[in-house]
């Protein structure tokens, strides 16, 4: 099947004749617009980039260039780590009110449950920085920086269970389908290093004592954007990209005359049938090539001092650990890759939560400090946006059974906490209060979307002029509801 054909065959006179004569000028237009902008910046400034930006894109100067999103996958307790709420202490073993759950849905791992217990979070906190975040002991490490970030206690999401809530932060849709923040990015900014993808997505390994869920590609998909902004995974182990070495008796020039035939008859393909994935195809081939030479070079630690070394921690050494993957992506940014992604699963604590947390808190919270303060030594950190958070919250009642050291809590959509360090971000703010029991939003409330569109902003993007035309839609990365930019937390 061709699918340029099987489109003109579905195409009436009428759809042919509104469309035509628009999109042939904003085709004009969009060749034009970077053109102009290149003749500004110079001669040949347009062909030195293999991926450049939109035309028009950024709309405003931007505060970041790139991006950095530390996401934890299950659900990381916001009771335990950000939120604190010492009241609590007084309630413990209480029922839940009624009147602070107000009838809210629950999955069905707690919907069984004849009550509801209040567990108040065995962790102590304390005030840290000049700004005096109150932050718990999980983060030692974390609470040493909290005057370089923003932390976000009243985010919301929709989604009560982790696909459709990891799919809702990543894509601002919970239908999978929905291009990624990271291809919007991709696909509206280019990329300014031809060498290595503008999209990196980085999974590191976490604990065996601790259950994770399952991570699905549409985290880091394209969607209905050109396939060539799809981001691209890094292995762990071994080798980074697999068969990205020539194989045995070939050498680079080899390789090249092969790439430059296999170009031709990509093109006179083309040419011939239309189809928009052979020019992705051709990209990708050329990019693996490029890639042979600055991978391997990417990913040797050897030439980074000691002092960087030690300030990620022993686990920096371990291939495919949290410490190595937050290295990694420090050398990335420098490297003027514009989104990195990296996935820490194993944050889904339904039972053991004291036990569990404290693993995958001692597993990242040093790559994390590390990673903001390595970024600003390199005065990277100012024109580069760092995001954690995972993808909901955890409920104040325990799932399972409770007592004063060990509790589980479950899923809880109403309200968890984010923090946002570097390009664009004040430091030391806290932004947004839940009620007494970390249940409910009592002030300044921020929708996936309105973070979104916060993240947008610091990269120059306007949110709402943002679109991708699919399936008859201007489909947004934040949707059609309404969403604004959290200025409350931008410098």
């Amino acid at each position: 099947m061709n699918p340029a054909h099987e489109f003109l065959n579905h195409l009436t006179r009428r759809q042919f004749f509104s469309g035509a004569g628009l999109a042939m000028g904003g085709v004009a237009m969009g060749l034009l617009a970077p053109r102009a902008r290149a003749a500004a910046a110079g001669p040949r400034a347009l062909e030195a980039r293999v991926h450049p930006p939109l035309g028009g894109f950024p709309h405003f100067a931007p505060k970041a260039k790139r991006i950095i999103y530390l996401h934890m996958n299950g659900g990381p307790s916001q009771l335990d780590t950000w939120d604190y709420k010492p009241a609590l202490q007084e309630r413990f073993d209480q029922d839940l009110p009624e009147s602070i759950r107000q009838g809210q849905r629950i999955t069905t791992m707690t919907s069984g449950q004849t009550r509801f217990p209040v567990a108040p979070s065995i962790f102590k906190f304390a005030q840290f920085g000049q700004s005096g975040t109150w932050v718990s002991d999980l983060l030692p490490f974390t609470s040493k920086i909290v005057d370089d970030i923003a932390v976000v206690r009243s985010v919301h999401t929709n989604a009560i269970n982790h696909d459709p809530a990891c799919t809702f932060l990543m894509t601002g849709s919970e239908i999978p389908g929905r291009a990624s923040l990271g291809s919007w990015l991709s696909y509206g900014l280019g990329s300014e290093n031809n060498d290595l993808p503008a999209f990196v997505v980085l999974t590191p390994k976490f604990s065996p004592k601790v259950a994770a869920q399952a991570l699905f590609t549409r985290m880091w998909s394209s969607g209905p954007l050109p396939t060539s902004h799809t981001g691209v995974a890094l292995r762990a182990q071994g080798d980074p990209v697999l068969f990205l070495d020539n194989p045995a008796g070939v050498d680079p020039a080899t390789r090249r005359a092969m790439l430059d035939s296999l170009g031709q008859f990509n093109q006179l393909a083309h040419s011939r049938y239309g189809d928009p994935e052979t020019l992705t195809r051709i990209a990708q081939y050329e990019m693996a090539f490029r890639m042979q030479t600055s991978v391997p070079e990417l990913t040797d630690f050897s030439s980074e001092p000691q002092s960087t070394l030690d300030l990620y921690g022993p686990r920096v050494k371990e291939p495919g650990s949290f410490a190595a993957s937050c290295l990694l992506a420090r050398r990335l940014a420098q490297r003027n890759v514009r989104v990195v992604q990296i996935n820490h699963r194993g944050w889904d604590q339904h039972g053991t939560l004291p036990e569990h947390l404290k693993i995958q808190c001692l597993d990242t919270d040093q790559g994390c400090a590390a990673l903001v303060t390595d970024l600003k030594q390199h005065g990277l950190l100012e024109d580069t946006l760092v995001v954690w958070a995972g993808e909901f919250g955890r409920t104040v009642y325990s799932q399972g059974t409770l007592t004063k050291t060990n509790y589980g809590r479950d899923h809880h959509p109403r309200c968890f906490s984010v923090w946002l360090a570097g390009g664009g971000v004040k430091g030391g703010v806290v932004h947004g209060e839940t009620d007494d029991y970390s249940y409910n939003i009592v002030k300044d409330p921020v929708s996936l979307h309105d973070l979104n569109a916060t993240l947008l902003h610091c990269l120059g993007i306007d949110h709402s002029r943002f679109t991708f035309k699919s399936q008859g839609l201007d489909m947004r990365l934040t949707g059609v509801e309404p969403a604004r930019v959290v200025k409350e937390i931008l410098a």
